[in-house]
């Protein structure tokens, strides 16, 4: 009897040691958080071919961040990704001639649970087929964690000459 005992809280004992080496499952989405002080660019914004801004948000997951990436491109026929409650002033619709577009991935930090980005980021006033087209345009940020959820915000967006 004293063996079994003993037998069961060995087995006992293994079991919650395993149970709390395991890791912490991940059942949330990063979040993008574009009430900070400073956020930019947010829905309606303007921005200047030819000028740098500063891309300001802070990302944040309960478990750890992974990469963001953002994707600029006209919305010169209206289509929509916005997830903004706010409406913006939109031009008529056009057909592109030689529409910008910018996509790229960055990284963040390994550890991070929160991230507030201070990217600067340079539009060009055209490239070899000449200016680019003014107009609408969306800013499409996608941020995943690094379990592989992931959270995207759309806001439409102006890129104009000053």
């Amino acid at each position: 009897m004293r063996k079994t005992i003993l037998i069961l809280t060995a087995i006992s004992l293994m079991a919650v040691s395993i149970s709390c080496n395991r890791e912490e499952v991940d059942k949330e989405k990063p979040q993008i958080d574009l009430t900070i002080l400073g956020a930019f660019p947010i829905n309606c914004d303007t921005l200047y071919f030819g000028e740098t801004f500063t891309f300001k948000m802070l990302f944040t997951d309960n478990i750890e961040l992974g990469s963001y990436s953002i994707d600029i491109h006209h919305n010169f026929d209206h289509h929509s990704h916005s997830t903004e409650v706010s409406e913006c002033q939109l031009d008529p619709v056009k057909a592109p001639i030689n529409p910008f577009v910018f996509i790229n991935d960055y990284s963040i930090p390994d550890g991070l649970q929160e991230y507030e980005t201070s990217l600067e980021i340079t539009l060009p006033d055209g490239d070899a087929k000449g200016p680019y087209d003014e107009g609408d345009y969306h800013f499409f940020i996608s941020l995943t964690d690094k379990s592989g959820w992931s959270t995207q915000k759309g806001l439409s967006i102006k890129i104009i000459r000053e």
